[in-house]
Formats: C-alpha cells, sequence, structure tokens
C-alpha cells in the first residue's frame, strides 16, 4: 500500500489569510441574507468557518485541520439539524475541494475525519449528530475521560501531546477554567492557537480562577517557545470600540473587532486574570470581559442588557409594517 506524500514539507509557519469580514447578522430578520454557515481557506489547508447569527446569536467559530492521512475538525457548532445548518455538508465540501488539489495514491486508505471539540458546552457539541454514520469519521466525546483518552494525555492537563494529521502534528494541551475539558490547539504548520472559550474578544466566564490563571500561564509559554502567527476563539462578543462587547444574546455585530488576538494579547490577559483572581464579578477590559465565576447581579445586568436590545431590535422590525398600514 502507498503512503501519500507529504504536502507539508516546506517551511513554517505558512503566513495565515485572515483578512476577512466575518457574516455578523442583520438588523431585522427580513433583511438577514447571511449563509447558515460562512467557510473560509485560511491557507491551502486549514479552514475556518461561522455559524450565522440568524442560526445561533453565539455565531461560534469551527476549524477544520487537513493532513495527509486524515483531517479534524474542532467543534460542530449550535444546530443539531442540518436543515438549519448543514456543518457535514459544508465540511464535507471543504474536505473535497481539499482532495482534489492534494491527490493521494488511488490505494490509499480511505480519508479519515475526527471530529473532537474545544470544550464541552452545548454550543460546540451540539451539531455532533451531522457526523453520525459518516464513512471513516470518529466523533470523540465531550467528556473529560473520552478526551484524555482520545488524545493520550496521562498528565492532565499541562501535558502537551500530538496528534498526527500525516504530515501534519498538531500540540495540543489542556486549558482548563472555562470548562472542565477545554483544550488547546497549536498548528505548528499555520502558526494558529486555537484556545476556545478560554481566550477570545469577548466576554470571558470563569468557572474556575485558579484553573483558568493556571491555564493562561501555560498558553504563555507555549507562545514562547513556538512560533505563534494568531490566537483564535470560538466567538466575536467586542466590538471595534474599546471596551465596548455586544449586547448579550445579539443577532446583530456591525462592526466587530478582529477575532485573530495576538501573544501579547494573550499575555496581557494573563496578567490581568492575574489582577482579579480574588475579585468575583465582572471585569471589563479593552479587548475582553472577564466574569469571575457567577455572580448574580453581574450576569442579571448582562442578560437585562441582551433583552433591552432583542426588544428593540423587534421594534424596530414592527413598526415599519405598521406604518406602512396606516
Amino acid at each position: 500500500m502507498s503512503t501519500p506524500a507529504t504536502h507539508f514539507s516546506g517551511d513554517a509557519p505558512v503566513p495565515p489569510d485572515l483578512d476577512i469580514v466575518w457574516a455578523h447578522g442583520a438588523p431585522t430578520q427580513r433583511q438577514d441574507t447571511d449563509p447558515p454557515i460562512q467557510t473560509h481557506w485560511v491557507d491551502a489547508s486549514t479552514a475556518v468557518l461561522r455559524q450565522s447569527k440568524a442560526v445561533s446569536a453565539e455565531a461560534p467559530f469551527l476549524y477544520l485541520f487537513l493532513g495527509d492521512d486524515r483531517a479534524i475538525l474542532l467543534d460542530t457548532g449550535d444546530a443539531a439539524e442540518s436543515e438549519r445548518c448543514d456543518v457535514a455538508g459544508a465540511v464535507d465540501g471543504l474536505v473535497v475541494d481539499w482532495q482534489a488539489n492534494h491527490p493521494r495514491p488511488g490505494d490509499a486508505p480511505p480519508y479519515e475525519l475526527v471530529v473532537a471539540h474545544t470544550h464541552a458546552h452545548h454550543d460546540h457539541i451540539k451539531g455532533d449528530p451531522q457526523f453520525a454514520g459518516r464513512p471513516a469519521t470518529t466523533v470523540v466525546g465531550s467528556d473529560l475521560d473520552s478526551v484524555r483518552d482520545f488524545f493520550g494525555f496521562t498528565r492532565w492537563p499541562a501535558e502537551v501531546v500530538t496528534f498526527d494529521l500525516g504530515g501534519r502534528a498538531l500540540e495540543i494541551t489542556g486549558i482548563p477554567g472555562h470548562h472542565r475539558t477545554s483544550i488547546a490547539v497549536h498548528d505548528p504548520w499555520s502558526g494558529l492557537l486555537v484556545t476556545g472559550d478560554t481566550v477570545y474578544p469577548g466576554r470571558l466566564y470563569v468557572e474556575d480562577m485558579p484553573a483558568f490563571v493556571d491555564s493562561l500561564e501555560r498558553l504563555v509559554e507555549l507562545s514562547a517557545s513556538r512560533r505563534v502567527t494568531a490566537v483564535m476563539g470560538c466567538h466575536l462578543e467586542m466590538s471595534g470600540t474599546s471596551g465596548r462587547d455586544f449586547p448579550f444574546g445579539a443577532r446583530y455585530q456591525p462592526d466587530e473587532a478582529p477575532l485573530p488576538m495576538t501573544v501579547d494579547q494573550l499575555v496581557r490577559l494573563r496578567d490581568r486574570a492575574r489582577q482579579v483572581a480574588d475579585r468575583p464579578g465582572q471585569h471589563r477590559f479593552d479587548d475582553v470581559v472577564i466574569y469571575n465565576g457567577r455572580s448574580t447581579l453581574p450576569m442579571l445586568r448582562l442578560v437585562a442588557r441582551g433583552g433591552l436590545a432583542t426588544a428593540r431590535r423587534r421594534m424596530s422590525s414592527v413598526l415599519p409594517r405598521r406604518r406602512g398600514r396606516s
């Protein structure tokens, strides 16, 4: 049986193309023309996908890394039914496109797909049923034991393990704090460091602050010893105005902050987490908002602000119709 020639023998990291305006919803449902899922190749073997605001207010980002023997999808999004958002179909299309440009020997085994998760919150695993029964596909369980067993962790969470895609080996480490199953994935080929909901331009909900600080310490250490081109999270909640986040549950987010974050931002986040570690509640900064624990008052304010924004949005969609009838 032939072994596919590697397509990853050049210099790395390959500079990713992250210059894209992501679909960010519309002022009213009637005006929404965004596709259910948006896909973007950041390099020839790496794709980023985003579910639309119409499908889910969370609008999560998903990551697809392709190697010579297999691909790995990180997260499946917030829609179980393909009718709402065909994540599996989008991934299949990307895999087909990649294979057309990266031919394999005719006697090579079937090209595999691994479906894994940055962590186990519903908006990252809800689409798993779409991959049930897909040939040559492994869906990794979302519980901690399944994550540790599949990737071969023996010292969770601090160990850095490798996962070989064929010519392309990813580095994976545990980063609990936001969720006990959270992982970070570094791809030496693209230089991307995927951090799930632990680090992204938005509201960082921390359920275990000591674990969160420890995870950030290790992410900073990892970034110092690797070539990281961008720190990539799974949501966008900050606006282009410093220190301002969009309302909770927003379906329309014009002027979003850039999704990619820098290593310098990661270092600053580590420092800020240290500063607020013993202070429960909301802590607002220029590029993130840290929620240290589930403090009642800040969460009530967040939900109330989101409810008010939703009510205004619904009123704006109704009033023009009423005016037209008068």
